[in-house]
């Protein structure tokens, strides 16, 4: 074989699979979840569960120590990697307030699996990563797009609820606060006292935006100390 041969060869053999990762990773951010649903917004302050995993392994996502430290990060990769990269595309549009409806139980972390399979594996029950809280929690949603807030409504799940065991339902959760308006802004922070709760529990925030009918829920995970 000739020398131009070989090096041809050799290059193929050094550059497809780099180009490989390159396309499938362009794949994940043209998918369906980003197009015109790509900047919206989560809660980052006690971090969203697809948040969490985003903050502390979106730079490395191929690191094989997730499966064994983190494991319910894992499965929501290996379900779908745009669980966590859009972070901030989890919603639903036209229910009018009428959220028990849409969003049966087992699935609220989902949004009732509102984005067809991609962000099922929040609903996953185990031992999600938590952020310690005391009651006094100031609440902080990053809004990329500026929608501004009809109102937040907090839920806190009740004591005596395992997440890492019990899907979580509407009979779960203690109604905490309900804000009023947030003109649009990139920030929202809010306070909410939640005294009378002790080790790990979720956080159910309801952010209805105000640019349209256009609903986020959205789960914490916390440990009360």
């Amino acid at each position: 074989m000739s020398p131009h041969a070989l090096s041809r060869r050799w290059t193929m053999r050094v550059i497809g699979p780099v180009l490989a990762a390159v396309l499938g990773l362009t794949a994940l951010f043209l998918s369906p979840w980003n197009g015109s649903a790509s900047a919206h917004g989560t809660i980052v302050e006690p971090a969203s569960r697809s948040y969490d995993c985003w903050q502390r392994w979106g730079s490395d996502f191929q690191n094989p120590a997730m499966e064994q430290e983190d494991p319910m990060c894992w499965q929501a990769w290996q379900a779908n990697p745009n669980t966590m990269w859009n972070w901030m595309s989890l919603f639903r549009e036209n229910m009018a307030g009428n959220f028990q409806a849409y969003i049966p139980d087992g699935s609220l972390c989902s949004d009732g699996d509102a984005q067809s399979g991609l962000a099922s594996s929040l609903d996953t029950v185990g031992k999600w990563h938590t952020t310690n809280v005391s009651s006094n929690i100031t609440m902080h949603l990053h809004d990329q797009a500026s929608h501004g807030a009809d109102y937040f409504k907090v839920y806190v799940s009740k004591q005596g609820y395992n997440p890492e065991t019990q899907p979580l339902g509407w009979g779960n959760l203690d109604l905490i606060t309900t804000t009023g308006k947030f003109a649009p802004a990139t920030d929202y922070t809010f306070n909410i006292n939640a005294s009378g709760y002790t080790g790990h529990h979720v956080i159910y925030t309801i952010w209805q935006a105000s640019h349209l009918d256009q609903t986020y829920l959205i789960c914490s995970d916390v440990n009360f100390g």
